[in-house]
């Protein structure tokens, strides 16, 4: 009985031995399971968080202000966004409503000469344009560097009227019509169609009611952003 168990004894271990053997140097040679590290950003995420290329630098300029209701609502966006503008302003309400325009000066906006009244100056003499111009900067307490011709309505002659006064003649590239009053979404939409790199946007804080334009401009600052425009400021 000791003999058989014996050589059953050995049988075993000769056999199961190198077994043993080798499944102990594959669990030494596997390595170990992976410690869960920390999560990174899919593809879908770094798209959608990748700075937008610059498309360019854009202007933004009103006319026809101040106006007491619309004006102080387009500053309080304009300061909402961190963005400044070109205020073209007419000289009788810059004579009713002076502290408006020390604030559109104080926030880091520039003022434009839009004339005294807002006449057509190409039908005006060039004494009357001059009278014009001065009058406004009477009301305004100096001369800004840019002057806007209602209705653009501008020649050679008045561009040359302009020039000798050492200003310069500014006009606008990009016209939404918001004065026409055709929806805050059509004057949106009217903008991103044709803006372009350098535009010059021109929108309008009086001379009616402008409720669509105010609409308007709290919805066109981001969406110029995120279309990669930098919106500047002209030097006026």
């Amino acid at each position: 009985m000791t003999t058989i168990r014996s050589r059953v004894t050995t049988f075993l271990t000769g056999v199961l031995g190198p077994l043993l053997a080798l499944a102990l140097a594959a669990a030494v040679a596997a390595p170990a399971p992976a410690l869960p590290g920390p999560a990174t950003a899919s593809p879908t995420t770094a798209v959608s968080t990748a700075a937008v290329a610059y498309a360019g630098t854009v202007y933004l300029t009103f006319d026809d202000g101040p106006s007491a209701t619309y004006t102080p609502k387009v500053l309080a966006i304009l300061r909402r966004y961190g963005v400044t503008a070109v205020f073209f302003e007419v000289g009788q309400n810059v004579s009713w409503y002076p502290s408006i325009t020390r604030s559109l000066r104080a926030y880091g906006n520039k003022i434009g000469n839009h004339t005294w009244s807002h006449p057509d100056l190409t039908t005006l003499s060039s004494a009357s344009v001059t009278w014009q111009l001065n009058r406004m900067e009477q009301s305004l307490g100096y001369r800004p560097r840019c002057v806007r011709p209602p209705y653009g309505a501008t020649s050679s002659r008045i561009a040359a009227i302009i020039a000798a006064r050492g200003q310069r003649q500014i006009l606008w590239t990009v016209d939404p019509r918001d004065w026409s009053r055709p929806g805050t979404w059509t004057i949106v939409n009217r903008v991103l169609a044709n803006v372009r790199d350098g535009s010059r946007i021109l929108l309008h804080d009086g001379g009616g009611d402008r409720s669509q334009t105010v609409a308007a401009l709290d919805l066109l600052i981001p969406r110029l952003r995120a279309r990669g425009f930098v919106l500047g400021l002209m030097a006026c």
